[in-house]
Parts: C-alpha cells; structure tokens; sequence
C-alpha cells in the first residue's frame, strides 16, 4: 500500500481543497455572530426595509449584515433581527409553539 504524501496532491487540487476549507471557516463563522441567512430564516422574512418585497440586495444583506437572536420564554419564542453594525432593531417575530405531552411513565 502506498504511502500518502503532500506531493502526490496537484496544485489544482490544493486550490479547491484550500477553496472549500475556506468557505466553511466563513459559513462557521456567520453562524457563530449570528447572521440571518445561517439561522433558518426564510427569503420571503428578509424584508428588512419593510417596502413588501425582497429583493437581492436583502437577501445578500441577511449573511453580512443582519443578525437574529432567538429568545425562549416558556411557550413562546421570539427572534429579534438587528443590524450587525450598531445594533438597531430592524423587527421582533415571536410564536408561540405547543410542545408534545411527555410520554406517560410506565
């Protein structure tokens, strides 16, 4: 069996391979601050200008510019959307969810 060496990978490759490595550093990192494009947020919910529609521009802004912070208070959850730069709230969506009745014991 062949030994694995460094030098056996081409320079294409090593690109993609570096390529791929980079993008989900900056996926991991826009999860980590927050960003409303990696927090399940729907396209047709980054309306952030409040005009009734969305446009590219919106949607692009929910990676670099938009962030949500879920909250949890009982049954109900909230998301609050703000601007990255400042913090200004852009708008709060709260629900109420019904959670499932525990098995009963046995």
């Amino acid at each position: 069996m062949a030994r694995f060496s460094l030098a056996s990978i081409s320079p294409r490759r090593r690109a993609l391979y570096a390529l791929v490595l980079a993008l989900l550093a900056a996926v991991a990192w826009l999860h980590f601050t927050g960003s409303a494009a990696t927090h399940g947020t729907a396209a047709e919910d980054m309306d952030w200008n409040g005009d009734g529609v969305v446009g590219q521009g919106e949607i692009l802004q929910s990676l670099y510019a938009v962030t949500v912070r879920t909250t949890r208070e009982g049954r109900r959850e909230c998301h609050t959307y703000a601007w990255r730069s400042g913090g200004k709230t852009i708008r709060v969506d709260c629900r109420t969810t019904v959670a499932q009745a525990p098995p009963p014991a046995r």
